[in-house]
């Protein structure tokens, strides 16, 4: 969803740049991935590196030396990496040791919490990098705290609004077809290890969904990663026909699942944006959350792990208790545009 804006609008230059897609196949299960090219009208890519689910370590390890490979091969003038995961900080420290300039899209946000690995990528990726794109100023305020050159950093956007903005128009009556429009849902999303590793956890999770299930349908797009958990452990029960378990959505069919929520429960960054973005009331299962504005003046509530206060806070929220949100600065859609300007305008 952040790669293709920028890949559409290097189309428009194909006189002046040459762009080839690497898809290190991070995300295995076709049914993330594949549906996504597909969709995001993206080109077959020129190189799949398939690594696949490993440690940490290994992981990082099969994309640098991979990559390597492909970067001896094509001698790029620069390397764009988008987000905050393994292959970010993987293909950007194996450009930088062949003195290869990198470009960092998302780059500046923090979540100040150490122990996840996505913060780890986006600080060591920012430190690296040479050309630091951001989405929203508490980016640009964590870079200037951090001493960044201001010559280095580019307020820019955010291009998975781009993708967000751009597909809405295309979203045709054929998608979330799982959901009734002139009915009010739940939607839920739950993928982050510090919520669904443990059982107990995810079990308590779960129960909150049921518990609100006799309130509103919830629709849960079930991860691989928390199906696999679940089903290990038995989690997955009847207590309510409401709890509606679906395979992982595709692209369009989320963002009109999304889209006609009532309310958004989640642990992912990008959904607190989209969300905000649509006007749609979002409660987020984290301790932090590196997408700050989305607190500050969108749609989105941070309600940690305290899922008595998640309960109430949804409740409110079925009860019409709704907050205010605004649209960030900069997120019109034109985030890819901008990008590739500072990018053709490199000498």
């Amino acid at each position: 969803m952040k790669v293709a804006p920028i890949c559409r609008e290097f189309l428009k230059h194909k006189d002046r740049v040459k762009h080839l897609i690497c898809h290190t196949g991070q995300h295995y299960d076709p049914k993330m991935s594949d549906i996504f090219f597909n969709q995001l009208e993206l080109p077959k890519p020129d190189y799949y590196l398939g690594v696949g689910s490993s440690s940490h370590a290994v992981q990082t390890a099969k994309i640098m030396i991979e990559f390597e490979q492909i970067l001896i091969k094509e001698l790029p003038d620069l390397v764009l990496v988008v987000g905050d995961v393994n292959s970010t900080i993987a293909c950007t420290l194996t450009a930088k040791k062949l003195n290869i300039k990198c470009a960092h899209v998302e780059s500046g946000l923090r979540s100040f919490d150490s122990e996840m690995p996505e913060e780890i990528n986006r600080i060591l990726t920012d430190r690296i990098s040479d050309y630091l794109f951001v989405t929203e100023k508490s980016g640009v305020e964590n870079l200037n705290r951090e001493g960044f050159s201001k010559d280095k950093i580019f307020f820019v956007g955010n291009t998975m609004i781009d993708s967000l903005s751009y597909y809405l128009k295309k979203l045709s009556s054929e998608n979330g077809v799982i959901s009734d429009s002139n009915e009010n849902y739940i939607l839920a999303t739950l993928h982050r290890p510090s919520n669904v590793d443990d059982p107990d956890k995810l079990k308590n999770l779960i129960d909150l969904l049921t518990e609100l299930s006799h309130k509103r349908k919830v629709i849960f797009p079930i991860h691989p990663r928390t199906k696999k958990i679940c089903d290990q452990h038995s989690l997955l029960g009847s207590d309510s026909e409401n709890l509606k378990l679906i395979e992982p959505a595709s692209y369009l069919d989320f963002i009109s699942l999304m889209k006609n929520a009532e309310l958004v429960i989640t642990d992912s960054g990008g959904i607190q944006e989209e969300t905000t973005f649509l006007g749609v009331q979002c409660i987020t299962l984290r301790e932090n959350t590196e997408r700050s504005i989305t607190i500050e003046i969108g749609t989105n509530q941070l309600l940690g792990h305290d899922l008595d206060k998640a309960k109430e806070a949804a409740l409110n929220v079925l009860a019409g208790n709704k907050k205010d949100g605004q649209i960030p600065e900069l997120w019109d859609g034109k985030a890819a545009e901008r990008i590739v300007e500072v990018l053709l305008g490199i000498k």
